[in-house]
């Protein structure tokens, strides 16, 4: 692959990365997935609990759960009337890996 169809590939990552590194751009949102990284996938947690763990106000992180589920990072488990956060592995999150690894490759190239 050429220099050129390196950097367009690179490009269209960010393109594709873009409301990913938005969204775990903020710290608030860190401090969410962290907290959501510390339970089980398959059970996730609800808003309160994640309200308890982060001191934040329940309708901050119902908004910032929004923001992390738009961009794909998170996902929602409903149960009756409860909704379950968590992180899915297989999730918009591995955009980041595939970037890394193009410009990884590119830079290589460099050296």
């Amino acid at each position: 692959m050429s220099k050129q169809e390196q950097v367009n590939l690179i490009k269209e990552d960010f393109i594709n990365c873009q409301k990913v590194l938005v969204a775990i751009g903020d710290e608030t949102r860190q401090a969410i997935l962290l907290v959501l990284m510390e339970t089980d996938c398959q059970t996730g947690l609800r808003v309160g609990e994640i309200t308890e763990q982060t001191h934040l106000s329940r309708p901050a992180v119902s908004h910032h759960l929004k923001i992390l589920r738009d961009a794909g990072i998170i996902e929602m488990r409903k149960e009756a009337t409860k909704n379950f956060y968590y992180i899915n592995l297989r999730t918009k999150i591995g955009l980041l890996k595939t970037l890394v690894l193009d410009i990884e490759e590119l830079m290589h190239d460099f050296y």
